[in-house]
Parts: structure tokens; sequence; C-alpha cells
């Protein structure tokens, strides 16, 4: 089997994931001198669960995260679980959200970098209408690239919908969100972004406060659809984004026009726009694997997602840099629900000469063992190990690394896909 894009299909689709990469399997193995600790949090705004923690709104976001900056983590990515659009009606967990929190380890080889926690803080800016456009898109990049100007890093955004009838111009969003019927009786909504970003203290000295500069670049898919439902995808991840991590850029946010206008013929392909970083101080060049990998929630709780992956290749320096949602959504066969995201990470080219020209789809092997297990999410009350209290999931995971043998040829120029 080649290393082309598979037809197009949508079946009852049971793996777990896939997983591409840049490298070969021994080389994603190859520890460096960097390694990571994740915090993995959800977050709702309908409800407390026993792993979930109730927020009003995610402007109080950064104030639920400051006992972990205190620690040294600090925000990498932050997304909804679940995306409930094109559906009349919104789906169960619909106002869930999942935060990745990072902390690097430090090295006893490496020269000491003092590192400066950064202060997180969020904006609101409206938009105009009720759907995303390119023409909005760049404005909103350009407005980043204006307050990154001022010293600020941007980390990432939250697309939400505000009813006529419950505005949030006041900042004070509604505690239960409005009915089916309510929200039929009401104005087209119109739309929000909050805007993730780092600030540091004048005059603070750190490698992590360096002038960022944002850019745009081409995100296409193909897609079929269940009416105006999308029930499948497949893009060609690593050829998208090639270009920008060869020159050292980091994918830090992604926008999709996941909506058909009523009317319209329903699309074979849906098209947006990747955000990249570029930092003064960037690598020549960045390695990258992607994950597209089913998220499966059992009752109040997520059962299965990328977490122990990530957990696994944060050993070997694998950065998290992004997460897109997909509205991708069905149940598995014990009625779970479950639902799609597409997961980035990044780590400095070692040497360049070893990256493969070729794509790499890694069907089986650590998608895999991610099926089996669970991930580890925190809460601020929660009593796992870590310093100071906070729970602390960097290690403790046996390896899933050796189960992507099968995944990667070994023999010289040829890669093989083995799917599930």
């Amino acid at each position: 089997m080649g290393c082309g894009l598979r037809k197009l299909e949508d079946p009852e689709d049971s793996s777990p994931g896939k997983i591409y990469s840049s490298l070969r399997r021994p080389l994603v193995e190859t520890r460096t001198e960097s390694a990571y600790d994740y915090v993995l949090l959800d977050f709702s705004l309908e409800g407390s669960r026993p792993t979930v923690q109730l927020l009003s709104s995610l402007l109080e976001l950064p104030q639920a995260l400051q006992p972990y900056y205190t620690q040294g983590f600090v925000l990498a990515a932050l997304h909804p679980i679940i995306l409930s659009v094109g559906r009349t009606r919104s789906l169960p967990f619909s106002l869930l959200y999942r935060t990745i929190l990072v902390r690097p380890r430090t090295s006893r080889k490496a020269a000491p970098v003092c590192h400066s926690v950064p202060t997180l803080r969020v904006e609101e800016w409206p938009l105009p209408g009720d759907s995303l456009t390119g023409d909005t898109v760049r404005a909103l990049i350009d407005r980043v690239n204006s307050s990154a100007r001022g010293g600020v890093r941007f980390v990432g955004s939250i697309l939400q919908q505000v009813s006529g009838i419950n505005s949030q111009a006041t900042g004070s969003p509604p505690q239960t969100p409005p009915s089916d019927r309510e929200l039929e009786n009401t104005f087209s909504p119109d739309l929000k972004l909050l805007v993730f970003f780092h600030s540091w203290d004048p005059g603070c000295a750190s490698l992590d406060s360096v002038c960022c500069q944002y850019h745009q670049g081409a995100l296409s898919m193909r897609v079929s659809k269940k009416g105006p439902v999308v029930s499948a995808l497949e893009a060609d991840w690593l050829e998208l984004t090639a270009t920008y991590y060869r020159r050292g850029w980091s994918l830090v946010d992604s926008f999709v026009y996941w909506d058909t206008l009523k009317g319209e013929p329903v699309p074979r392909s849906l098209e947006g726009l990747f955000v990249y970083e570029e930092r003064s101080a960037s690598p020549s060049a960045n390695d990258t694997i992607v994950v597209e990998q089913w998220t499966v929630i059992e009752g109040c709780s997520v059962k299965t997602d990328y977490g122990p992956l990530l957990h696994t290749l944060a050993e070997f320096g694998w950065l998290l840099t992004c997460v897109l949602p997909t509205p991708i959504i069905r149940h598995d066969s014990d009625g779970n629900l479950a639902t799609k995201q597409v997961v980035f990470l990044q780590r400095p080219t070692r040497n360049p000469a070893a990256a493969l020209t070729r794509k790499e789809d890694v069907c089986s092997g650590v998608a895999s063992s991610v099926a089996a297990g669970s991930s580890p999410t925190g809460s601020l009350s929660s009593a796992a190990g870590g310093s100071g209290g906070f729970p602390v999931f960097g290690g403790g995971y046996p390896s899933s690394m050796p189960q992507m043998e099968e995944g990667f040829d070994q023999e010289e120029g040829k890669v093989e896909v083995t799917c599930m």
C-alpha cells in the first residue's frame, strides 16, 4: 500500500486514530535535551461533574489556572471537546472545554536558563455576522500581530456564539444555555472570539517573551457529510504544514469554516486557515507529529483520548502546540459519545537530512494503545501526585512507543501504511 491519500469513505470507523510523522519511528523515540510534563484539565459552563470544574464563563479561566502557573505550568492549547456545528440542537457536553498545560523539565546537561512564568489573560473580540470568513480571520491575525508588538504571545482562541436574548456584552454569560425554542425565537446569533495571550511584567527578561509575529497558512480538508453534518474528513496534514515547520515556525491555532450556507450545495472540501508563530529565536526547522484521535465520553467523564500518547511523547521532547476539534461525532459500540480531534506536536529538527520527504501514516501502534487507556485528567481538588498537591502527569505510564513498530517500515526509502 502506498502513502497517498485513501479514497474518502464514511465507514463505521472503529479505529482509535491515525498518526502521521515527518520522522521514522526510531527518530521519533530519540531522546533530546528537552522533556515535558503535561496536565490536562476539563472545564464546563453548564454544570459541575466529578472530574470537571464549573466556570460561569471562560473569562474566568486565567484565575482557575493560576495555581498551576505558580507551579511553572503554562497553557499550551485549549479547545472545545464537542462541536455541534450543523446540528439543529446542541449536543450534551457542548459546553465542555479542555485545557492542556505544559511545563519543561530541567535538563542536567543543558545550561541553566531563566524562564519566567507569564500571566495568562483573555480578551473578548466581537465579530461581524454569524459566520467566519477569510477576510474576518485575516483581520483577526492582523489584530493579534498588533497585540504581539506590545510584547505578548498569542496562545489560542475559542469561537463562541452569542444569541440575541443573552448578550455577553457585560462579560457575564447566563448560568444555563438557552433552550431550543428560545434560540428559534431570537435573532441570528452573533459571534465573539475569546483570545488568550501570555504577557510578562515590564522589564522581565525571558527567552519566552521574545518578539513574535503571526502568519496564516492554508488549511484544506476533503469531507463527506450526512445532510449538513460533517461525518468524515481527510487532509494531508504533513504537506499542509511542512513549509512552515521547515522555517522553524509553530502551529498555534486554526480556523475552519465548518458551516454551509442554507441553499448552497454541500461542498466536498472545507477551507480554513492555520495560524503560525514566528519567533525571533526560532530553531532552523521543526519536525512534526499529527494525530487524528477519537475522544470517547463515558457518563460524565472523558474515557479515552490523546492523553496517554501525549505523556509518552513528552519523554522524547515533543511539544503540543495546537488541537483542532472537529464536528465529527459518533457513538461507540457501548453507546458512548465519540468525537474526533486532530493534535499537532513539534520538536526542533536535530538532523535535517534525516527527515523524510514522504508521509508516514501510522494507523496502528500508539493509537491502539491509546484506545485501551483513559486520559488522566485533573482538577484543582485532585489529590494526585505532583508538587504542591497538583496533578502532574508527565510519567508513570507504560511506554506505548514500542507498539508503533508495525506502522513504520524500516527499509530505507520505503514507507508503508498500516490500516486498522
